[in-house]
């Protein structure tokens, strides 16, 4: 019986990466409601942005943090938000329709993905499977 419980709680990969890429479409359409310079050309465009950014914060963002881990110390953690921005700036490199207009946009865009995560981490769903809870 304990095999059992141990499946329930630990989904397939493809199960857990279809959730973080909804979640990150979740994320991202929610910027895109929120803020008038953030554009998103369709779903399919969101589902790309989704994809995209979820493959730059699993694989280049730890690489970039470990970089600047020192910058980061001296800067009290401010130029993590900047490899933050910057996962938001390759997004909107990669997929052509998927939008951030001016920088104070772009600042605002990494404020708001940062505090609807907040969110997601502190509230029960799905989307937890994918990350680390903290208790």
């Amino acid at each position: 019986m304990a095999g059992a419980d141990h499946k329930r709680s630990s989904p397939s990969l493809p199960v857990r990466l279809g959730i973080s890429w909804l979640t990150n479409a979740l994320v991202l359409g929610i910027v895109a409601a929120i803020l008038g310079g953030v554009h998103v050309t369709g779903v399919g465009a969101l589902l790309a942005a989704a994809a995209v950014f979820g493959v730059l914060n699993t694989m280049l963002k730890p690489l970039l943090k470990l970089v600047t881990f020192p910058l980061a110390i001296l800067s009290l953690g401010v130029a993590w938000f900047f490899v933050s921005m910057l996962m938001l700036v390759l997004t909107r490199s990669i997929v052509g329709g998927f939008h951030v207009h001016g920088f104070g946009t772009l600042v605002k865009a990494t404020l708001i993905v940062w505090v609807v995560n907040l969110v997601l981490d502190s509230v029960p769903g799905p989307w937890q499977l994918t990350r680390r809870r903290r208790k």
